[in-house]
């Protein structure tokens, strides 16, 4: 029998009667094991049947090693990654300018693993149906035991789309950028077998507003696509600095320096000759969470760069990255519900309060059914975008998806990154006092639930690109309720709700004003309708009973009499699988 069935099994009979040894003031009891170790993948009932439902089940004895480390060495490995900060050296004790950034052996612990298991690149090097609902599985186990070494892999898998605009360049790199291969290395690019691929955006003055840029990029030569640039100016934040390069976005000029517009460009740490690139890192920022992970304040003084895609076009050409980076952002935010989720479950299943086991209390089950039916929904539109992506790859002429994909992504990230930092808080209040201290991984959870609420575009500007896009092309739209219309006819309160959506759109002068309220209802709508079409029938009648049939209260912990409470909390762990 495992910890967990222990902890789930235990029987309340009152305080044990047991005398303290000698010399000792008391005896501790009624305070549940750790959960460690145990397997991120083969204990998460809900992960195993989104991975199953949307294909990438041929994937589980990879992902089942994995999700065996997540619960074991790489946890122990976040832990440690974070208590021990990166470094930023300047310059060498030699007075030589390095601009290096030196963590902790247990980063670096963390970065091979994801990079041996494909983490930033599995879609890319086995296009078969399910390798990004894999792969996404993978980044969901990783950030469990450390969401900011996630980081520089989502980066390095965002990468190659805008890359892949220039094929020379492309023919060059991706093959090391898609490596399985971590070499951390501050040395050329061309002396590696394996590259990490960071951005740098956003400016002081500018924020999301990269059109705001001052950066300035004037060419060497005018050698076609992939033509070399020199760049000045400078950046807010650059993800991660020890990376191997980066893509920037900057304003381009002719050979008469006459501005071309923004354009993105490929900035290497080492220029092509062998000698260190024009890069100066001013300092790495001090941040409340995504610890492990450095990001830094950053000057170029003529940095060498190629440009990628067409001149001008910069923002189209990065959007490609930024998309997946914010899905990542998408199944990252869900990854921190899981395993404050999951802590808050095996805590609860531990603790005896009132004469009852914890979790066992009518209100305590209220609250962790809630977490767990919210926990699934979130992860269920994630899973359901990484489908999308496996069927555009394989399917590039399928226009529903193209569709979908591009405005479920901006909704998915605004609501499920907004929703992280509430229920994290929660589940730490589940655990109670041991969830503040340090030693429980609570508190780093916590700090680390609203960084994607803010990177990649905060909670604004997603739902402002929700109403871009569907400006753009109204089809968008259509796509989007055709979709919600597949789950029709099983739930009168669920047709109801659908039908009324388009309605939310008739006002446009209000549609700025109103634009949060109707993305939430995008967002509710959208995940019942994934759960009503793929979800255990008891996790798709509880989410219309609280979240459709009747708006869902402001606080976890609210929901309405009739719902198998025990079996919400049961699917959150599946004790075989521990």
């Amino acid at each position: 029998m495992n910890k967990f069935q222990e902890n789930a099994k235990r029987k309340y009979s009152g305080p044990p009667q047991l005398s303290p040894p000698p010399g000792e003031t008391h005896v501790v009891f009624n305070q549940p094991c750790p959960l460690e170790p145990y397997n991120a993948y083969l204990s998460d009932t809900a992960l195993k049947h989104w991975v199953k439902v949307f294909g990438g089940d041929w994937h589980r004895d990879a992902l089942s090693e994995y999700g065996e480390k997540v619960g074991s060495s790489l946890y122990e490995a976040g832990f440690v990654a974070n208590k021990f900060k990166p470094e930023f050296k300047s310059h060498d004790r030699f007075g030589k300018r390095i601009d290096q950034v030196d963590y902790h052996p247990a980063y670096h612990q963390l970065m091979d693993s994801g990079i041996t298991a494909g983490h930033h690149s599995l879609p890319w090097t086995n296009r078969r149906m399910g390798a990004h609902v894999a792969r996404s599985a993978l980044a969901y186990m990783h950030t469990q035991a450390d969401p900011g070494s996630g980081c520089p892999l989502t980066m390095t898998f965002a990468s190659v789309p805008a890359i892949s605009h220039e094929p020379d360049l492309a023919a060059l790199w991706l093959p090391k950028i898609t490596a399985e291969i971590y070499d951390p290395r501050n040395i050329p690019f061309f002396e590696k077998k394996g590259l990490t691929i960071g951005m740098a955006m956003t400016e002081k003055q500018g924020g999301s507003d990269v059109r705001a840029n001052t950066t300035r990029a004037y060419p060497i030569n005018d050698d076609g696509p992939g033509r070399s640039y020199e760049l000045h100016g400078h950046k807010w934040f650059c993800s991660a600095p020890m990376c191997d390069a980066f893509l920037v976005l900057a304003y381009s000029h002719d050979s008469t320096r006459e501005s071309t517009g923004l354009s993105c460009f490929l900035m290497p740490r080492w220029r092509p000759d062998g000698t260190k690139n024009q890069i100066f890192f001013q300092r790495i920022k001090d941040k409340m969470g995504n610890v492990s992970n450095a990001s830094g304040e950053v000057e170029y003084r003529g940095a060498f760069a190629w440009m990628i895609g067409p001149e001008g076009r910069g923002v189209r050409t990065i959007i490609e990255m930024v998309s997946m980076t914010r899905f990542d952002c998408m199944v990252g935010s869900s990854a921190i519900m899981r395993q404050a989720l999951a802590q808050a479950v095996h805590h609860s299943g531990g603790r005896e309060a009132f004469g009852k086991n914890l979790h066992q209390q009518p209100l305590m089950k209220n609250v962790l059914a809630d977490l767990a039916l919210e926990s699934e929904a979130v992860l269920a539109i994630s899973m359901r975008v990484a489908h999308s992506l496996d069927i555009i790859q394989n399917d590039p002429k399928n226009r529903h998806e193209h569709l979908l994909s591009r405005i479920a992504t901006a909704i998915g990230k605004y609501w499920i990154c907004k929703r992280s930092a509430q229920f994290t808080y929660e589940c730490m209040e589940c655990i109670g006092g041991v969830g503040v201290v340090e030693d429980n991984i609570l508190p780093r959870l916590y700090r680390e639930s609203p960084i994607n609420a803010i990177w990649e575009g905060s909670g604004n500007i997603q739902c402002l690109d929700v109403l871009r896009v569907l400006n753009k092309n109204p089809s968008v739209l259509e796509s989007f309720i055709a979709e919600l219309g597949l789950a029709s006819g099983r739930f009168q309160d669920f047709d109801c709700f659908v039908n009324d959506l388009p309605e939310e759109f008739s006002d446009t002068k209000s549609l700025e004003f109103r634009a949060r309220t109707v993305v939430e209802k995008l967002a509710i709508a959208w995940q019942a309708s994934t759960l009503i079409q793929f979800a255990d029938p008891v996790v798709a009648q509880a989410f219309m009973a609280s979240r459709i049939s009747r708006p869902h209260a402001q606080y976890y912990g609210t929901l309405p009499e009739g719902i198998d409470c025990d079996y919400l909390i049961r699917r959150v762990f599946d004790p075989a699988g521990l």
